[in-house]
């Protein structure tokens, strides 16, 4: 191989090392989910809903779970008074930035002793400088094979 050729080889490696870091802002949206689940996972109240943005909604795992944060500290109020939280822990997550910097969304996969794999996805925005989660939607991704009797089930619970 010619010396150029050698050059270019390894300018090509070091750009696409370089443009598969994830950015400062990439980093710092995945530090608030990562003390998202820190937080609830030690039932630290002030520190869980302190990186809720004012008007945040989280979207449970129960169809009839969309609460605002005022909703949602109640329901964890007296769960977290007692020392239990819940621990979520992220197996792979993505994250993506708008074009002005100022909003973000994610999906990530997560693993609970409970409730087995489940996918967590949601928004953040830059409120005064720091990220804040807007919405946050837990779910149970449910495998296609399993979806129509999971269906009959719901439905059947519904009557």
């Amino acid at each position: 191989m010619t010396r150029t050729a050698l050059l270019l080889l390894a300018a090509s490696f070091v750009w696409t090392t370089a443009a598969a870091q994830p950015s400062e802002d990439e980093r710092a949206v995945s530090a608030v989910l990562d003390a998202l689940h820190d937080a609830a996972s030690k039932a630290d109240f002030d520190r869980y809903f302190g990186l809720f943005a004012e008007d945040a909604v989280f979207l449970g795992t129960d169809a009839t779970e969309r609460w605002s944060v005022a909703d949602f500290k109640a329901y964890a109020k007296p769960i977290f008074e007692e020392g239990r939280g819940w621990t979520y822990t992220p197996t792979e997550r993505h994250v993506y930035l708008a074009r002005d910097g100022q909003t973000a969304w994610f999906d990530e996969r997560l693993e609970n002793a409970n409730l087995g794999e489940t996918r967590g996805a949601g928004v953040l925005v830059r409120e005064g400088g720091a990220w804040k989660i807007a919405q946050y939607n837990l779910t149970i991704p449910i495998p296609n094979a399993l979806a129509r009797e999971v269906v009959r089930m719901i439905r059947a619970m519904k009557q």
